[in-house]
């Protein structure tokens, strides 16, 4: 059999496979995520079957699958909007970076994966998903709650902080200086400053420029730019991630629904591809040794990402219920994280070990963000009646249907 041939059977399997893992994931109510990881681990170094002729395809549909998360993921926000979030949630954002970025950063020092190793993990535990707490506080009808505006300005604060984070990351991987490092630093500030300078100006013109009545045209519109800007930011030393993000903001109004609306089933094919391209990299057999420290992890930064959220609700006089639907709502890791964690991977300059300790700490807080976001009202009700006075006499704050 010819190497063409094979590799369309085993894209074949591969694409058949996800929508399978995809229907699973939605009949539970659960992020396809962790399914599309372990779809990868099965097939990949150490797994039950090794899929060795897509490679190559495998490994530039991933770098797409970053782009489009990243661009989509620009779309949902305007200049104003990450603005007016970045002045609201700077405080709890901060917060938010020494809770989380920490534990990671710790982990990463105990285990011996070096500094770079545990700039890596610190960028993993800190960072939540946004598509996973999105999708979450549709399901459950919390869209027009109190606390979510607080919410979304942590995830938007987050957002902007991988703005920095990622050229930093990329810089480091290449070995570059700790002048050169500073560069990256300085020029992805200065991208960001100016991107939003010119949306807040200009944004209109660029949207005029892509959009387009035509649904085939606007689409090669839209990914022939995406990939440019991508191109030229990595070029840059700013990120291709970045740079796709940064092209999302400034695509606005009527253009920025329609872009949505034709980017999304190709965002959700290429990203499935860099989820499954990650878990083929990584070797199964290397997560039991680091499962126990994984899980540790995901423990102890599920409980600071849920202090995160009570205390910035807290900052905006969001009641007790409120508070805590706040901080199950970030428990969620997912993209973001595995983003990173494989930039380090294919740069070869981490233990591989760091591979093995994402994907697994992924798949565990991506189960549970969303069952402790379904879970933490009964919870906390519970909790209330067992309290002095018991249910009948003692209400929770916030539990008011008012506030809800």
């Amino acid at each position: 059999m010819d190497t063409t041939t094979l590799a369309l059977i085993e894209l074949g399997a591969v694409f058949f496979g996800l929508g399978v893992l995809g229907r699973l994931a939605a009949r539970i109510g659960m992020s396809p995520i962790p399914f599309y990881l372990i779809g990868g681990l099965c097939f990949g170094n150490g797994g039950f079957i090794q899929l060795g002729d897509i490679s190559a395809f495998s490994h530039v549909a991933s770098e797409i699958g970053v782009v489009l998360l990243l661009l989509l993921l620009g779309l949902e926000y305007t200049a104003n909007e990450l603005i007016t979030g970045l002045r609201r949630s700077r405080m709890a954002g901060l917060i938010d970076v020494a809770l989380n970025a920490t534990p990671g950063a710790a982990v990463g020092l105990i285990l011996g994966l070096g500094p770079v190793g545990a700039f890596v993990l610190a960028g993993v535990t800190y960072i939540s998903s946004s598509g996973i707490v999105a999708k979450v506080l549709a399901d459950l009808g919390r869209l027009g709650n109190r606390e979510t505006p607080v919410v979304l300005s942590i995830l938007v604060f987050e957002d902007l902080a991988m703005a920095v984070y990622l050229p930093v990351l990329t810089a480091i991987l290449a070995g570059v200086s700790l002048l050169g490092g500073l560069e990256a630093v300085a020029i992805s500030l200065g991208l960001v400053t100016v991107v939003l300078v010119l949306v807040l100006r200009f944004g209109r013109y660029i949207s005029v420029v892509l959009d387009s009545p035509d649904r085939e045209t606007l689409l090669l519109k839209l990914l022939g730019a995406a990939l440019l800007v991508a191109g030229i930011s990595s070029a840059l030393q700013v990120s291709a991630a970045v740079g796709a993000f940064l092209l999302g903001i400034a695509i606005s109004g009527s253009t920025a629904h329609n872009a949505v609306r034709v980017l999304e089933p190709l965002r959700d094919l290429f990203a499935a591809i860099f989820f499954v391209f990650f878990g083929l990299n990584t070797d199964p057999t290397a997560i039991p040794p680091v499962l126990g420290w994984a899980v540790l992890l995901a423990v102890l930064t599920s409980l600071t990402k849920f202090l995160t959220g009570w205390i910035a609700a807290a900052q905006h006089r969001i009641a007790v219920m409120g508070r805590a639907r706040a901080g199950a709502a970030l428990i969620a890791r997912g993209e973001f994280s595995i983003v990173i964690a494989g930039l380090a991977v294919t740069s070869g300059h981490v233990d591989s070990r760091l591979a093995a300790i994402a994907s697994a700490y992924v798949m565990i807080t991506a189960v549970l963000g969303p069952i402790a976001a379904r879970v933490v009202e009964p919870v906390m009700r519970g909790v209330a009646a067992r309290l002095p006075g018991g249910a009948t006499k003692r209400r929770i704050p916030g539990d008011e249907p008012d506030l809800l």
